[in-house]
């Protein structure tokens, strides 16, 4: 009887050791045991090009006049749909997608905000990228009320209205998600996107398509770029120590057109 008493006494005193050590992250691997990415002369840079070709979709006028204010403000609004300068694409996000060396590293929540206004009618910008948890801050310079609407997947959603001369609003997303679309309700044209990730390798491609992504230990990497009308498109790349990578994406109509 002793026996079997001290027998499940020690099963029950192993089960609670092993129910601890997964309840605080102690399997390798998990956030617990995770290294601290810190900066480095040996890490790497990704820097590209992303293109457009074939025939370029008509931009249409904006029709803003359900709100005199947005009409004043921005008199001929155009769709944003394809931006960029002679075969280049703008508002691409492009973004480290997979890499099994920042699967074992953690990272911090950078200080500064990301910054959003409402300017003219539309946001400003159009596509944007922000760390998990990091503070996004949404300001309305407009004349006029708006609405902040982002309608995530697996973020929270929320719905707030906004008039003019407000303080800025300060909100954080607190899992990983690409993209995040955020309207405004009081005016269907405007819409953006964000990006949401856990660590902080990704661009977006200004109006000459351009990227740079720095700060990459050595390794290999899944690099995706995003656009919001031509889907995404993925390339692999191997990233030596003290290199700087060239790494360019074409898109065209068809792709998701």
């Amino acid at each position: 009887m002793r026996l079997t008493r001290h027998l499940f006494m020690t099963t029950l005193l192993l089960a609670g050791i092993t129910a601890a050590a997964s309840f605080s992250g102690g399997e390798p691997g998990t956030q617990a045991e995770k290294k601290k990415y810190q900066r480095s002369d040996n890490d790497g840079t990704i820097t590209g090009v992303v293109s457009f070709t074939g025939q370029r979709p008509a931009e249409h006028l904006i029709e803003m006049w359900a709100d005199p204010q947005c009409r004043i403000n921005n008199p001929s609004p155009k769709t944003e749909l394809i931006v960029g300068n002679q075969g280049r694409l703008a508002n691409v996000f492009v973004y480290v997608k997979s890499s099994a060396v920042l699967d074992n590293l953690s990272f911090d929540t950078p200080g500064a905000p990301i910054l959003i206004d409402q300017k003219r009618c539309r946001f400003v910008p159009h596509v944007v990228g922000a760390q998990t948890n990091q503070v996004v801050e949404i300001a309305n310079s407009d004349p006029t009320t708006h609405n902040v609407h982002p309608q995530p997947m697996t973020n929270t959603e929320w719905n707030q209205s906004y008039v003019s001369g407000a303080p800025p609003m300060r909100k954080q997303f607190s899992r990983p998600e690409v993209m995040v679309p955020i309207k405004c309700n009081q005016h269907p044209w405007m819409k953006m996107y964000l990006g949401v990730l856990s660590h902080p390798f990704f661009a977006v491609s200004d109006q000459n398509g351009t990227f740079r992504i720095e700060g990459l230990p050595p390794g290999s990497y899944t690099i995706a770029a995003w656009h919001e009308k031509l889907g995404e498109k993925t390339m692999e790349v191997s990233v030596p120590g003290y290199s700087q990578q060239q790494l360019d994406f074409t898109f065209k109509p068809g792709d998701t057109w």
